[in-house]
């Protein structure tokens, strides 16, 4: 039979009242106790819990509302109920001490300090990691024999060898999609010859290397953040350290070393792709014979449009690899850390190909080469 909570008022001669609670506290044997014990208009200086038999949380808190609303001190209680009702008092003072959050304009303000802060210390590593870098190439530089040339081959393979196909199609596609639909637009002045023209200076100048190195950074540079980070995270890059090994001539100058290397041949192969890819659209759109648009490529593109496109190329493989061998080697707690900083070394990587790509086309402008 369930033994249901009840409480007892017993007054002194000095007028305190003492309210003693009796049986079950616990949740199923509570019932209306608490609208009872809020109907009771006497002061009550005491509560006492001697003949308290059971008690939960749900009757812990009772008790400790019933001692603060009526400011009455707690008696007669057992080593279970005080660690209950302590613990549900630290619970309620905490909920009591939230302080309100802060409006818009400060949260906002203090995102924007995060921001700031955050790159200030991103920067300061980067310049940190790239006198790291520019240490150990000049280490490699007086010792030729410390270049580590199978992890260089190795690279080589992975940034350039493995990326033919899909580099490939990318640049045929976009040299078809050029062509198309600058024929359409040109069709409308009756130029539609100088579809040959729009497509090679465009191939070899702008989007051979861009598309190519856009593509290297979320193939390869996302593999070097998450190489290099994982190897951080089970301490293989300490270990080289113990044992006097650099982690920059062993991981960063290969791969650094690999990616320009390769963005060079990979810079011009894409360019052939996409002119490929033109010649092919034009001869079944236009009805210009493949051949005759390969001669006329000879024809209208100049030879320093080429020369633009390979001087652009070995400086994005740098970008690319110092992006992904920076944020690899800032991996330090777990294994998520690693997701973010892959994603990091892509979006910098894009990001910073982009801009010099704009600085690179006023700056060639400006020389004569536009």
């Amino acid at each position: 039979m369930r033994e249901w909570a009840d409480f007892t008022l017993e007054q002194d001669d000095g007028e305190a009242v003492t309210l003693a609670l009796l049986g079950s506290l616990r949740v199923q044997s509570i019932g209306d106790l608490d609208a009872r014990l809020d109907a009771i208009d006497y002061e009550v200086s005491q509560v006492d819990l001697t003949q308290v038999t059971e008690i939960d949380t749900s009757g812990a808190w009772l008790v400790w509302r019933l001692a603060e609303e009526r400011e009455a001190e707690i008696i007669g209680e057992s080593d279970k109920a005080r660690r209950l009702i302590k613990a549900v008092s630290k619970l309620m003072d905490a909920e009591a001490e939230l302080v309100e959050q802060p409006g818009l304009i400060s949260r906002t303000t203090a995102e924007f300090g995060k921001l700031v802060i955050n790159f200030g210390q991103g920067t300061v590593g980067a310049v940190g990691f790239l006198g790291s870098m520019l240490v150990a190439i000049g280490g490699t530089i007086r010792h030729p024999g410390r270049l580590r040339g199978k992890a260089l081959v190795h690279q080589m393979q992975l940034v350039g060898i493995d990326s033919l196909f899909i580099i490939g199609l990318m640049s045929f596609l976009v040299g078809i999609v050029i062509a198309q639909q600058g024929a359409l637009q040109l069709r409308e002045f009756g130029a539609e010859i100088y579809t040959i023209n729009l497509t090679g200076r465009l191939a070899f100048r702008e989007l051979g290397v861009l598309m190519t190195a856009i593509m290297v950074a979320g193939r390869s540079g996302s593999s070097f953040a998450a190489q290099i980070g994982t190897m951080k995270l089970t301490e293989e890059v300490d270990a080289m350290r113990t044992i006097g090994v650099s982690p920059i001539e062993a991981l960063v100058i290969p791969r650094v070393l690999a990616a320009m290397f390769m963005m060079i041949l990979l810079g011009f192969y894409a360019s052939l792709a996409a002119i490929i890819g033109g010649a092919a659209i034009s001869t079944v759109q236009l009805g210009i014979p493949f051949m005759t648009f390969l001669q006329r490529i000879q024809e209208v593109v100049p030879l320093y449009d080429l020369w633009v496109g390979m001087i652009k190329a070995p400086v994005f493989g740098l970008i690319i690899a110092i992006a992904g061998c920076y944020h690899g080697m800032q991996v330090k707690s777990n294994s998520e850390e690693v997701g973010r900083r892959t994603t990091q070394a892509v979006v910098t990587a894009i990001f910073a190909v982009i801009v010099l790509d704009a600085f690179f086309a006023i700056f060639f402008t400006e020389v004569g080469w536009g």
